[in-house]
């Protein structure tokens, strides 16, 4: 029953992303006014450059105590190597990468463009919607 679930039916279609430029202060707050551990990267055109997670914020902030460091650009702190999902993955095939890597979400990309994000807690809720 999964393997017939598609990403793009349970993803967040509209999700946070950021810009490079982006202070990492201000996306430190926006993950969490939104209550997400992480969030895309993108250029103007949409194409995903990197991703900034919860775990990212966190050597930031544990360098800071060092360092006295005041952030700086997203792009210094993001990873630039990212899982994907491509928009017409199954679930099966989220789940997977859930299971196999330590990711609470992962970016959903048509091609190299941005259109989503499908967390844990979403493939959670679409087996349980499947399940009913």
């Amino acid at each position: 029953m999964l393997q017939t679930l598609l990403v793009k039916d349970y993803m967040i279609g509209d999700h946070l992303a950021f810009k490079p430029g982006t202070n990492v202060l201000d996306a430190i707050h926006q993950l969490l006014h939104h209550q997400l551990s992480g969030a895309p990267v993108v250029d103007a055109d949409g194409q995903l450059l990197g991703f900034l997670s919860e775990k990212d914020c966190l050597r930031i902030a544990y360098s800071a105590s060092y360092f006295d460091g005041r952030g700086g650009p997203v792009s210094d702190y993001m990873a630039h190597e990212v899982r994907t999902l491509s928009v017409d993955a199954t679930l099966i095939d989220a789940i997977d990468l859930f299971l196999k890597h330590p990711h609470r979400c992962l970016p959903v990309v048509d091609g190299d463009l941005l259109v989503g994000q499908i967390s844990r807690r979403d493939a959670l809720r679409a087996i349980e919607k499947a399940l009913r």
